[in-house]
């Protein structure tokens, strides 16, 4: 991802790693500088310039799925433009029932939705869809480019660029890629080795960096589950008598993350999330390691760890047995998810089972506590490509 200046780079990662959270009025007014920096010097989005057209990307409250829009429009390179909205607590009731609408946004907490119109709108996620729509009613010729599954028909949309973990079908409109879309690239990963190499040059290699996600969906990150991947991956820094670089993330509970780093006993760097960092070492995790490992509910983390290449290890982060054995399983996301898996339509099923399935099937990673096999580099995805090069030819370009 190339930044359009140094501001604009902070805030698409923080974008990139869930640090961004816009809850107040005062807040939001750094989007409009964001806005600005995204399209600085060039031709303005909504000018319907044949050559470069203009491109809005709405995101939401899902750092994954800001990561991949905001990936897929600086992939692109064309002059964008980001839109930010805080959703209703009815939007799911008037999203479904009313279709294109903004119902289900707080318009004076959320960006202007103006002419001039955009050319192209990127989004993800169920909120964003109806205002996506919405726009589409005026701005009459825009392309609409959903990334993941949407929840309104098909054809609402020019192109989805879809992943496995989603259950759509063979469609003309719809792509179907290996991996969700990422926006780590070499030039990033090389200034955030430069900056943190210093400060980790002290530990014994090889270096194997342990990212670690936490509840998501089915997934219930326990104190139990915390143990044993702080003794799994204390056994595998072990073997090489190197170390560890260990990180949290947002969704990280805190009791299972103490109850992991009680199980480390090799050297290590240790990261703990907190909101509102100023500085976070995960792309320099991914720069400098040896080995990867990282916690298999994480499509994010999982995506960009295979773009580097390194030998990757799959923490899986499921239940031995029925799910509904466990009592943490009684909670309302992982009890919602298996209902829907059991009742909803295959369409809106979503199992990320088959995105870890993916990567060990094309030799990209293994489960943790499984040698990796030898050999070469591994081959890096090129699902971003295949992504762009879809886009533009919605506008007769390649």
């Amino acid at each position: 991802m190339q930044a359009k200046s140094l501001s604009g780079w902070a805030i698409v990662t923080k974008f990139a790693h869930g640090r961004l959270t816009l809850r107040s009025r005062d807040k939001f007014c750094k989007l409009s500088t964001f806005e600005q920096t995204c399209s600085r010097n060039v031709n303005q989005p909504g000018s319907h310039n044949a050559a470069v057209p203009g491109v809005w990307v709405l995101t939401g409250h899902k750092a994954g799925d800001n990561a991949q829009v905001i990936a897929l429009a600086e992939a692109l390179g064309w002059p964008y433009v980001v839109k930010r909205f805080r959703y209703r607590g009815w939007e799911l009731l008037t999203n479904r029932l009313l279709g294109a609408t903004l119902a289900g946004i707080d318009r004076d907490a959320s960006s202007d939705l103006a002419p001039p119109w955009p050319d192209l709108v990127i989004t993800a996620g169920r909120r964003n869809e109806p205002v996506a729509r919405w726009i589409k009613g005026r701005a009459g010729r825009a392309r609409l480019v959903h990334v993941g599954r949407p929840w309104a028909p098909l054809d609402s949309f020019d192109l989805i660029v879809t992943t496995p973990q989603y259950f759509l079908p063979e469609c003309a409109n719809v792509l179907h890629n290996h991996l969700p879309l990422h926006g780590v690239n070499q030039d990033r990963l090389a200034q955030a080795a430069d900056e943190w190499r210093p400060r980790l040059e002290h530990l014994p290699r090889p270096w194997t960096a342990l990212l670690v996600g936490g509840d998501s969906g089915p997934f219930v990150f326990t104190r139990a589950k915390g143990r044993r991947l702080g003794r799994q991956a204390n056994e595998l820094a072990q073997q090489g008598g190197g170390s560890l670089l260990v990180s949290s993330s947002a969704r990280t509970p805190v009791a299972a993350f103490t109850e992991l780093q009680a199980y480390i006993s090799v050297p290590a760097h240790i990261h703990a999330w907190r909101a509102g960092q100023t500085e976070n070492p995960y792309l320099a995790y991914l720069a400098l390691a040896d080995r990867l490992v990282v916690t298999g509910e994480s499509m994010s983390m999982l995506t960009e760890a295979a773009y580097t290449g390194k030998p990757l290890y799959i923490f899986d982060p499921g239940d031995t047995g029925s799910w509904w054995r466990y009592r943490h399983n009684y909670r309302f996301k992982p009890l919602s998810h298996h209902f829907a898996m059991r009742f909803a339509p295959r369409r809106m099923h979503r199992d990320v089972g088959r995105i870890q399935q993916q990567l060990v099937q094309d030799g990209r990673a293994v489960w943790l506590g499984e040698p990796f096999p030898g050999g070469g580099g591994l081959k890096q995805p090129d699902d971003v490509e295949r992504a762009v090069e879809r886009v533009r030819a919605l506008f007769g370009s390649g």
